[in-house]
Formats: C-alpha cells, structure tokens, sequence
C-alpha cells in the first residue's frame, strides 16, 4: 500500500484522499487514521478510489462505519472494488460518484 495522498480543498469543502494499492487487516488502520484526521476537521472527506486494488471485509466496515458517523463520498471505485461494493449491496448505502468533480458538487 502507498501512503494515501491527503489534499485539503480549503474551508468548506471537503478533503480528498487517494489511497492507493491493497488494504486490508494491516493497511485498513493506516488509511483509518487518515480518514479520522479528515473527519475530524472537516466532518467528512472524498475518497478517491479509483487506485484500490484489493479489499477485504476489514476495508468495507471501516467504509460503513465512516458513512454511518460522517460524510463520506466516494469517487471512481476500481473495478475490484465496484463488484465487492455490489455483492454486498453497500453500493445502495454509500454515495459513490463517478468523477471527482460530481462528489465535490453533491
């Protein structure tokens, strides 16, 4: 996993973050705190998800949980990712977007 790239849009928008590779029972805490940092100032953040390669189940209960306690916004999910969100049906619970520019204007 690549450090997730964490960019600040300034007041009143949300941050973006773009984590990048496989996350799951040892990566899922890195990205974790990344996601508390932003929820934290800014009660929400965007995930860009378009460089996830690989998740487990660990990846998608921290995905619920941020949804459930802020907002979370999630951008181009891989393809991998698009299918996992679906199998499970949280694709019907989150808000996914397809480009960065539509969850910035949600």
């Amino acid at each position: 996993m690549t450090s997730p790239a964490f960019q600040d849009s300034g007041p009143g928008s949300l941050p973006v973050i773009t984590p990048r590779g496989e996350f799951d029972y040892q990566t899922v805490p890195l990205l974790q705190t990344q996601i508390d940092a932003a929820v934290a100032t800014h009660k929400g953040l965007i995930l860009d998800a378009s460089d996830i390669t690989f998740t487990d189940s660990m990846f998608l209960t921290m995905l619920l949980a941020t949804h459930q306690r802020s907002v979370l916004r999630i951008v181009n999910p891989s393809p991998r990712l698009a299918r996992l969100l679906r199998i499970y049906g949280v694709d019907q619970v989150l808000h996914i977007y397809p480009t960065l520019h539509a969850a910035r204007a949600a």
